[in-house]
């Protein structure tokens, strides 16, 4: 089923056909909007901070009293130069990837840890267990499920390759 749309658009007359299900225009648009967002966090401490974010150990170290206290205060202490440069870099990357739809799952994971850390790391809870954090994880969970980087992503490409082809585990990390 195709969908074609006209109209004029700015002056100009404009067509647009869509053959593809709605879901998958869903999706791909869910990859995208996921994917912006995390690459503004990120770059923007990257412009402000560059690889010397120092609110992220800060951070970590207020979850110390949580059910990652003890994961957030290791990394507080004992890696806190990778947090630091983790969180803008990280963060950057996974945007990157989930834009373009390339290594999506692999990305999606590490937008899980991220989400993860940050919802569970919310001590009281003050929005209620419902949140944004956990809205994120969600929308991070439903890259990963429904492997959004093959709805208009590079993924869908780079899976034909013949490298792929000779070594399909590596379909788990895009996709």
């Amino acid at each position: 089923m195709s969908y074609q749309f006209e109209g004029n658009l700015l002056g100009e007359e404009t067509a647009l056909t869509l053959s593809g299900g709605w879901g998958q225009y869903w999706i791909a648009f869910l990859r995208v909007l996921t994917g912006w967002w995390f690459f503004h966090s990120g770059v923007t401490k990257l412009i402000a901070d560059g690889l010397n974010y120092t609110y992220a150990p800060a951070y970590l170290e207020g979850m110390s009293s949580t059910v990652v206290g003890p994961l957030a205060t290791f990394l507080a202490t004992d890696a806190a130069w990778l947090v630091k440069a983790g969180v803008p870099l990280f963060e950057t990357l996974i945007g990157l990837a989930l834009l373009f739809g390339v290594l999506t799952r692999l990305a999606a994971f590490g937008g899980v840890f991220f989400m993860t850390l940050f919802w569970t790391g919310n001590a009281e809870f003050g929005h209620g267990l419902v949140n944004g954090d956990l809205m994120g994880l969600l929308l991070f969970m439903t890259m990963i499920v429904f492997a959004a980087g093959r709805y208009y992503g590079l993924d869908a490409i780079i899976e034909k390759t013949a490298f792929i082809k000779q070594h399909p585990r590596l379909r788990y990390l895009l996709g």
